[in-house]
């Protein structure tokens, strides 16, 4: 039975511990998984937008990739994020573009501009 209470605390242990932990957002997966909404891209050779689409947002290393299902629409990749609160990541830079994007838990706005191509979406899940 000591043994028993023993292990119980240890892991209770652990589970305290682990629960205490604060990641940064940047650094976690809370922002990835699937965006439902209105989605946008043009260039030089295409204008295509919907109002039933998704943006799928997948992890790679410390930047992000958003992966559209509308056909026509290349994803975009390599987006690196700064902390905005806890419960927020955002991209804002005018240098090359306007480049805008806001994730946080449920909503994903992008307004994504460069090399003569732009994205946007207005998401939520």
């Amino acid at each position: 039975m000591k043994n028993v209470l023993k292990l119980l605390g240890i892991v209770s242990l652990i589970f305290i511990v682990s629960s205490c932990k604060h990641k940064d957002p940047a650094d976690s997966d809370l922002f990835v998984g699937t965006y439902k909404g209105s989605v946008e891209f043009t260039d030089n050779d295409n204008d295509v937008s919907s109002d039933d689409s998704s943006v799928t947002v997948v992890k790679a290393g410390n930047n992000y990739n958003f992966n559209f299902n509308k056909s026509g629409i290349p994803a975009l990749t390599g987006v690196k994020f700064e902390k905005d609160g806890n419960h927020a990541v955002v991209n804002v830079d005018f240098e090359d573009g306007m480049q805008v994007v806001t994730i946080t838990k449920s909503k994903l706005y992008i307004l994504y501009s460069k090399d003569g191509k732009t994205w946007s979406a207005n998401a939520t899940r």
